[in-house]
C-alpha cells in the first residue's frame, strides 16, 4: 500500500538515520485516493481501455484492496459516474437564481459550462456511453433531469405570452439538449471564450423563444 514516509531530521550527520516512520492512509482516505486515480483513468482511457491493475499500480496498491473497496472495476466507475452526475445537476440547480427568464437561460448555459470547464475528466467520463447500469441513469436522464428545471421556466413565459404550457417539456429538452450538445463541441475546442459561447446560445434559444408561432406549419411536402 502506498504510504507517507516520516524522517528524523534530527539525526547527526555522522549517525546512520533511524528507520523511517510509515503512516497508513486510513479507509476513507484510501478510497478518496482510488476514487480519484480511476477519475483520472476513466476520462483519459474510458472503461474498457482502463484495467483493475493500472489503477492499483497508479495508486500504488495491491489489486486487492480495489476489490476491497469497490467490489472491481465495475464498482469504482458506478461510483465515479454517480458523483459526477450528482455534482453537475447540482450545479445546474443551484445557478437558476434570476427572476428574468432570460438571465435563468444564461445561467444554466453558465453552469454547464463552467462544469466543463471546472471538472473536464468528469464531463469527459458523464458524455461517454457507460457500459454499466447506473444508480442515476444514464448521460441522456441527466440532461433530462436539468430540463425538467428549465421545463417551469418555459411554462410560465408560455402561459404569459398565450401558447400551450402542455409543449414546455418538448421545448425544455430541445433547449437544454442543445446546450449540451454545444458543450460536447466546446470541450475539445475552447474557443470562443466561455461567456462568447453562453451569450450566442442565450441569443439563439431566447430570440427563437422569442419569434415562436402559436401553431407551427410546415411548408414542405411531407406532413406526417
Amino acid at each position: 500500500m502506498m504510504e507517507s514516509v516520516a524522517t528524523d531530521s534530527s539525526t547527526p550527520s555522522n549517525e546512520k538515520p533511524r528507520r523511517a516512520r510509515r503512516v497508513r492512509m486510513t479507509g476513507a482516505e484510501r478510497r478518496q485516493q482510488l476514487l480519484v486515480v480511476g477519475r483520472t483513468l476513466f476520462a483519459a482511457r474510458g472503461f474498457e481501455g482502463t484495467s483493475v491493475e493500472e489503477i492499483a499500480a497508479k495508486a500504488g496498491v495491491s489489486k486487492p484492496v480495489v476489490y476491497e473497496h469497490f467490489g472491481g472495476k465495475e464498482g469504482l466507475y458506478a461510483v465515479v459516474v454517480d458523483r459526477e452526475m450528482r455534482r453537475l445537476l447540482d450545479m445546474v440547480t443551484s445557478s437558476l437564481t434570476a427572476g428574468h427568464p432570460r438571465e435563468l437561460c444564461e445561467q444554466a448555459a453558465f453552469a454547464l459550462l463552467d462544469y466543463i470547464e471546472e471538472h473536464t475528466d468528469g464531463f469527459r467520463i458523464l458524455v461517454r456511453d457507460s457500459p454499466i447500469p447506473q444508480s442515476t441513469g444514464s448521460f441522456a436522464s441527466l440532461i433530462s433531469d436539468i430540463a425538467t428545471q428549465v421545463e417551469d421556466i418555459l411554462g410560465r413565459e408560455f402561459k404569459s405570452r398565450g401558447f400551450d404550457p402542455k409543449l414546455a417539456p418538448l421545448y425544455a429538452q430541445a433547449l437544454v439538449g442543445m446546450v449540451a450538445l454545444t458543450g460536447q463541441w466546446w470541450l475539445d475546442v475552447r474557443k470562443p471564450k466561455k461567456a462568447e459561447v453562453a451569450a450566442h446560445l442565450v441569443n439563439l434559444a431566447w430570440h427563437g423563444l422569442d419569434g415562436l408561432e402559436q401553431k407551427p406549419r410546415l411548408i414542405g411536402h411531407r406532413k406526417c
